[in-house]
């Protein structure tokens, strides 16, 4: 049995204000929390390793990314089930514990495909980020708030597509993206309420009352707040102006400051408890791509304004931020670092009622990151085994347990 000691760190637990302390796991889970002067006082397994972070770094849990197309040069749209691992393994580097990989509509066969995809890489995947399920960002969605995505591909609500999507990802399915104002949404929330899929707001013209009628068959969530929704009006509160007046409504965030301004993002912190908001990167395959081709959605796209644009007409095409940098911006306005992991962690955890994950807390999941104060990710632990450390290391001389300790 494995057992792994962090220590002498500010601890975000994702619940409470953070202390100076430290956590042990033993193999894949968190077995203690603790103050750090009651180290000297603890017992621990023999051979444990003890990682000695002197004050000057952060433990927290995992981020999970509930809205992400593509990573490092792999993405959702490639329907290979090696390119989800790779983006897997390279989404880990950068801190992320768990993701649902986000597929875009296509035309129903590559829809299905894509599916397929994503459930055949859960079955085979042994390292990186853990792919916990699809998100479906639509295709009943409406093409008057088309953004990014493709209209041609979005349809009217067909209850018995979605039966085929969910065969098809063996009822891997984790969230849908819809717009409420179309026909026949009610019967698709009720079947969805059935087979555990969550709703959001998304891609959608809904006006209030289309949201009150959202709301009344579960409808609690919204995607890229702001993004691709009708608007606020003074005679009617359109999509925006309803998330913002309905608490009971979370919604996602994709803190890049350039899909949403500063400013509007602290009138969205005002209206807003923390616990509603949940940063999502919704970002494109060739993010943090290193060399070749940049590609999204099998168009070229060139990086310019912290945004990817298509190469035809510079229209941009999507994100390419990271939630490590969410969160760093969420924290540049005046969000305390407690209320910014919990959008990050505990918050899509909740919402999406994932079990023993977003927390720091004994018996949960050991999935954790240990970022610095300039929010640079320095480990990151999925399921208690290391994938990345920037941490020196030496031997303790005649000991067999090793000793971490940072520059």
């Amino acid at each position: 049995m494995s057992s792994i000691c962090l220590h002498n760190a500010q601890l975000l637990t994702g619940e409470t204000k953070f202390i100076l302390g430290g956590i042990l796991i033993e193999d894949e889970i968190i077995v203690d929390i603790f103050f750090e002067d009651r180290l000297k006082d603890k017992k621990f397994k023999p051979n444990t390793e003890f990682i000695d972070l002197q004050n000057a770094a952060y433990i927290a849990p995992g981020l999970i990314d509930t809205h992400i197309h593509g990573f490092g040069g792999y993405g959702v749209e490639d329907h290979d089930t090696e390119s989800l691992l790779h983006m897997a393994l390279q989404l880990s580097h950068y801190g992320v514990t768990s993701f649902f990989p986000t597929i875009y509509p296509e035309t129903p066969a590559d829809f299905l495909t894509a599916i397929r995809t994503v459930s055949n890489a859960m079955d085979v995947q042994n390292s990186g980020a853990r792919i916990l399920g699809s998100h479906l960002e639509g295709p009943f969605i409406s093409p008057l708030q088309s953004g990014a995505l493709p209209p041609e591909h979005m349809q009217e609500v067909n209850i018995e597509f979605l039966a085929q999507c969910l065969e098809s990802s063996r009822n891997r399915i984790c969230t849908m993206t819809v717009a409420p104002e179309l026909k026949g949404m009610h019967e698709l929330a009720l079947y969805c309420q059935q087979h555990d899929i969550c709703l959001q707001i998304g891609h959608t013209n809904a006006k209030h009352r289309h949201v009150l009628e959202g709301l009344q068959v579960g409808i609690r969530h919204a995607t890229h707040m702001f993004n691709a929704m009708r608007h606020l009006h003074h005679r009617d509160p359109g999509t925006v102006g309803s998330i913002l007046t309905h608490n009971e409504i979370s919604c996602e965030l994709i803190a890049d400051t350039h899909h949403v301004a500063p400013e509007v993002v602290r009138l969205l912190l005002q209206y807003k408890p923390a616990e509603q908001i949940v940063l999502v990167s919704d970002a494109l395959k060739p993010t943090k791509q290193k060399k070749g081709t940049l590609l999204a959605n099998n168009k070229l796209v060139y990086r310019e304004d912290g945004v990817f644009k298509h190469a035809s007409d510079g229209v941009i095409a999507g994100s390419c931020l990271t939630l490590i940098d969410a969160l760093k911006n969420i924290s540049s306005l005046d969000v305390s670092l407690t209320d910014a992991i919990k959008m990050a962690t505990s918050n899509p955890a909740r919402i999406f009622k994932l079990k023993r994950l977003g927390v720091l807390r004994p018996g949960y999941l050991a999935d954790i990151i240990v970022f610095d104060k300039d929010f640079t990710v320095l480990y990151t632990m999925i399921n208690g085994t290391i994938i990345n450390t920037e941490l020196p290391t030496h031997q303790k001389e005649g000991s067999t347990t090793y000793i971490h300790t940072m520059k």
